[in-house]
């Protein structure tokens, strides 16, 4: 028998693969109970899974088994039936080319997954910086129940009596070891001090912010973004997580029903409050595309005007997620900004964003400042177009320098990544603290993967002269832990023949943010004939097989998402399976 008595009549899709007594069924069934599971134990409950995105080769994930065993324990005391499987897991320190590269592929393993399984509702573990938005992404397309639980931020990093931020402070000390300031055996005696605890980066960096972002969107509960990885609170979260999600079966709501347009401008104001990380851009165009929701990169200027910076987080403010919990969490900062958002929203507790806020409160106003009195009074990221970023450039200009944000300067040309590695130190480079750092051959198809290469590292020559911070622009991306007046993303990236890749060194380029210019001051008919002299790119980026071949002919630029064209656009979705489908074996979502 079908179970609809929950779901106000609407037969849960579990049940067709549990409940009919035929061929089918009974292989389901038997599935079930060769792992110790009785019939009673599954027959006519949700089944809720727990996709999981735990690996050892994932540090921030690492303790994501832990926490599935209490969303497991939410689930059980809900009256649902869990059922865990792994999903890829994208890790920042150990995956080349880069995470980003398989952003897209841990997207549609997470969609399939979902989609194949026989589950009513899923809970989405996450907690790396592009764990989090590749299995938002999935979820969205495959739209069923789901609630995210991220793994949380480490505790604060400590060393010699300074409180440090990953890897906010490393990239510091990091400028100080290569000026000569500290000693090699200073520096490595960092690395056990900074990275302490179970957790993603502590700072306002990519995990912090989309975390920050899933939370204002209402794809987790309450409190999600903010509790310490090694907070038993955070135990307690992925329970309360479990029991929820069975509610959102029970209800129907769907990610369809919490991902509006509305909601995405709450998560705009969000990122910009929060001075958040470059690379939430991608992804929150990325998420939306999934969502049938079209975010132009304007959108984000346009909200910038009105939305001031007031979380008080490195690398542009001074604290760190563990203050920011302390404080009263993301719920804080939604309460201060209240007035600036779209309250009416719907979020997984079933409630609207307003409800969830009510009784929030701020407990230290240095972390959490007022819209009267913020860090900045506009948001913490500028989006810049111009002759040499036609589709958009971004610069988080709450971590930059206030003297460089009108800067016009002589390019100093690397052509990629190692021609940088090979010549950034050499003592016969022609640079000077006004020259302007351009980095070409690191955009999506150029990467591949657009890495995070775009904090380029300043001449060790201007940094024994006291220098820590120049203009560097590129068409990579950067770690929402890095700093510095920075401009990424440029789009159309040179590797398919945008402006970057005309510039040679000794051209002017002016940067003006309050302006949202970005400038290549070189005349046309030069251009012209440099363009006629590039080189055409490898066909398929060099890939002749796999998924990398799959990804250089689908991948998009930085201001659609860096998505694959053919997963943009809300997917249709089956709610009930056929009787002749499902008994030649064929279950769609």
């Amino acid at each position: 028998m079908l179970e609809t008595d929950r779901t106000d009549g609407r037969i849960l899709r579990s049940a067709e693969w549990f409940g009919s007594r035929d061929l089918e069924g009974f292989l389901h069934r038997a599935g079930l109970k060769n792992q110790g599971w009785s019939e009673e134990s599954f027959s006519g409950r949700p089944v809720i899974g727990i996709a999981n995105s735990w690996s050892e080769a994932t540090h921030c994930n690492a303790h994501l088994r832990d926490l599935a065993e209490h969303v497991k324990r939410g689930v059980l005391t809900a009256g649902g039936f869990p059922l865990e499987f792994p999903t890829i897991s994208l890790g920042e320190f150990f995956l080349s080319p880069t995470s980003m590269f398989c952003r897209n592929l841990m997207s549609m393993d997470v969609e399939e997954m979902i989609r194949g399984l026989p589950i009513d509702g899923v809970v989405l573990l996450s907690g790396c910086d592009k764990t989090t938005p590749a299995m938002l992404m999935g979820a969205a397309s495959a739209d069923i129940p789901t609630i995210i639980v991220t793994g949380g931020p480490q505790l604060k990093g400590n060393w010699k009596g300074e409180e440090l931020g990953s890897c906010t402070d490393c990239r510091r000390y990091w400028a100080e070891l290569r000026a000569g300031t500290i000693t090699q055996s200073e520096y490595d005696s960092m690395e056990a001090a900074i990275y302490r605890s179970p957790g993603h980066c502590m700072v306002m960096g990519t995990a912090s912010t989309m975390g920050a972002i899933v939370e204002t969107l209402g794809m987790t509960l309450p409190g999600g973004a903010a509790i310490p990885g090694a907070d038993s609170r955070r135990k307690v979260h992925a329970e309360e997580s479990g029991r929820a999600v069975v509610g959102l079966v029970e209800k129907g709501i769907r990610p369809s029903d919490i991902l509006t347009p509305e909601a995405f401008d709450n998560a705009i104001r969000m990122l910009l409050a929060a001075g958040g990380s470059t690379n939430a851009i991608i992804h929150l165009i990325a998420i939306a595309g999934r969502a049938g929701v079209e975010l132009p990169l304007e959108r984000f200027n346009d909200l910038s005007e009105s939305t001031p910076v007031i979380v008080n987080l490195k690398p542009g403010g001074k604290y760190l997620m563990e203050d920011l919990y302390y404080a009263g969490g993301v719920e804080a900062v939604l309460k201060k900004m209240s007035g600036l958002l779209n309250l009416d929203c719907l979020t997984v507790t079933g409630d609207s964003l307003g409800d969830n806020i009510a009784d929030a409160e701020c407990h230290n106003d240095d972390v959490v400042l007022s819209v009267d009195a913020p860090l900045a009074k506009e948001g913490g990221l500028t989006i810049l177009k111009g002759s040499l970023a036609p589709d958009g450039a971004v610069i988080k200009h709450i971590a930059a320098s206030p003297e460089l944000m009108k800067h016009t300067g002589h390019a100093v040309v690397f052509e990629n990544p190692l021609d940088l590695k090979n010549r950034i130190d050499d003592p016969d480079l022609e640079v000077t603290k006004d020259d302007i750092l351009v980095m070409k051959g690191a955009g999506p198809v150029g990467g591949p993967g657009m890495p995070e290469a775009g904090f380029l590292p300043l001449p060790k020559k201007l940094l024994a002269q006291g220098v820590r911070d120049m203009v560097r622009i590129s068409d990579a991306r950067m770690s929402g832990t890095a700093f510095g007046t920075v401009v990424l993303h440029v789009s159309p990236e040179s590797m398919v023949g945008g402006p970057l890749a005309l510039v040679q060194t000794g051209d002017m380029i002016t940067l003006d943010v309050e302006g949202h210019r970005l400038d290549l001051n070189v005349d046309a008919a030069e251009l012209d004939r440099r363009r006629a002299d590039l080189i055409e790119p490898a066909v398929d980026g060099g890939f002749v097989r796999g998924y990398g071949k799959m990804y250089s002919q689908h991948i998009t630029q930085a201001q659609d998402g860096c998505d694959f064209d053919f997963l943009i656009g809300r997917t249709p979705v089956v709610t009930h399976v056929e009787p002749a489908a499902h008994a030649a074996g064929f279950h769609t979502g």
